[in-house]
């Protein structure tokens, strides 16, 4: 097993219910991607939840305004990580913000890293998490066929920018990674 942790970007309904104004198009192709990433990392998985602040502050209020729906509790529905993952979610961490490097994860993420990144949407909250970890100093790499972007065009887009940040960000596939780990 790799001495890395898998961080599993926001695998939740609001972004799995075809019916959400966030639905992402090809949730389940990533969802897959993430099921073949769990067994190479054993206990070393964290898995992140985007949730509404209870009082959004600053540029975010105009952010809600734009989306009202998704200022529910964090206890919601349309929060929770999917049927398919809650059970799997040994550690969760819930953060307002679209960016997922915060000390927590940088605690957990051993010092050799690397911070492996599988999840949603590779054009937001993936690529907000791989920029951060790296001005941080931390080694990253970004599973293309376990993250989905808001559509096809800015999945592919978002890999492209994250691939200009070599050797700081590496994107990879599923397949390597569990070669790497093997």
């Amino acid at each position: 097993m790799t001495t890395g942790l898998l961080t599993v970007i926001d695998m939740q309904r609001v972004f799995a219910d075809p019916d959400s104004p966030w639905a992402t198009p090809r949730f389940a192709e990533a969802a897959a991607g993430v099921r073949r990433l769990l067994p190479a990392f054993g206990d070393r998985v964290t898995f992140t939840r985007f949730v509404a602040p209870e009082s959004p502050k600053g540029a975010w209020r105009a952010y809600y305004e734009q989306w009202p729906f998704a200022l529910q509790s964090q206890d919601a529905q349309l929060w929770q990580l999917t049927d398919e993952f809650a059970p799997r979610a040994r550690h969760v961490l819930d953060a307002t913000t679209f960016g997922k490097w915060t000390p927590e994860l940088a605690r957990r993420v051993a010092p050799e890293g690397p911070l492996v990144l599988a999840g949603v949407s590779t054009d937001c909250c993936v690529l907000s998490t791989a920029l951060a970890a790296a001005d941080a100093g931390v080694e990253v790499l970004v599973v293309a066929d376990a993250c989905a972007g808001a559509d096809d065009d800015s999945h592919a887009e978002a890999l492209h920018v994250l691939d200009l940040y070599r050797p700081l960000i590496r994107v990879t596939t599923v397949a390597e990674v569990v070669e790497e780990t093997a």
